[in-house]
């Protein structure tokens, strides 16, 4: 399979993110049943979430600030015609055999962990650039991909609330087994991210619920970007692994 950071972010990627490649052969990259970090479960402050409901949550710390909460889901599928190896042997692949889709923005720490360099986005002028740490947990049919922890960079104001947020998520990537005879079967990524963050004192002044709503907006303009182009990804590095091609070469280059 395949995982890749930028099918999530462009001028709008925050806590999402990113694709799998499955290579058998290369362990330095991977794909999309192991894919699309493609989002995931658990943040450098994160919770968990359902539906699909991520597995994992850290929190960073307790006070009384006022909190603003963002959620943001989206399902994207592709048809697939299948070649001569099956599309469902491709998603059975493990972990250790993913091939990373956009080596510029993704970096193998195990067999089943990575780092995801997002894009940097702008959230009230400020920029942010979420640093993501993502660990794949193999399922039948496909995968999960969990946020394990999430460091933001950018702006000092954002990098300031490294302490002061939660966040999860979690990406499922799967294919129907019903469908292994069909001439056209599907590919479908469920994706959730949820984000509660302190809000700091020069905003206090801005109801929360505005701040909710235009984070909620960032969040979900990410999905929107991201996953259609990370299922673009998988769907071609499928047709690569079908066809016996053992290179395994990253398809993304960095860029949205």
């Amino acid at each position: 399979m395949a995982l890749s950071s930028s099918s999530y972010y462009s001028s709008c990627s925050s806590s999402i993110s990113t694709q799998f490649t499955k290579n058998p052969t290369n362990f330095a990259s991977f794909s999309p049943r192991n894919a699309l970090f493609g989002l995931t479960s658990s943040s450098s402050s994160s919770n968990s979430d359902d539906s699909p409901k991520p597995s994992l949550s850290v929190s960073a710390n307790s006070s009384s600030a006022p909190k603003a909460r963002f959620v943001a889901r989206r399902t994207e599928s592709v048809s697939v015609r299948p070649l001569e190896r099956p599309l469902l042997e491709y998603m059975s692949l493990p972990a250790s055999q993913y091939s990373v889709l956009d080596a510029q923005r993704i970096e193998r720490i195990d067999d089943n962990t990575f780092r995801c360099y997002v894009y940097t986005f702008k959230f009230f002028a400020f920029e942010v650039c979420p640093v993501l740490l993502v660990r794949v947990e193999e399922q039948p049919n496909g995968c999960s991909i969990n946020l394990v922890s999430c460091k933001l960079e950018g702006s000092p104001i954002v990098v300031a609330q490294n302490d002061k947020f939660d966040a999860s998520m979690v990406n499922r990537i799967s294919c129907d087994k019903n469908q292994s005879n069909s001439s056209i079967q599907e590919l479908k990524s469920d994706t959730v991210i949820e984000v509660s963050i302190e809000i700091p004192f020069p905003f206090q002044a801005i109801p929360a619920k505005t701040i909710e709503s235009s984070g909620t907006q960032v969040l979900e303009q990410i999905l929107k970007i991201m996953l259609p182009r990370f299922m673009a990804q998988a769907l071609k590095d499928y047709e690569a692994w079908a066809s016996g091609d053992a290179s395994r070469q990253p398809l993304g280059t960095g860029g949205i």
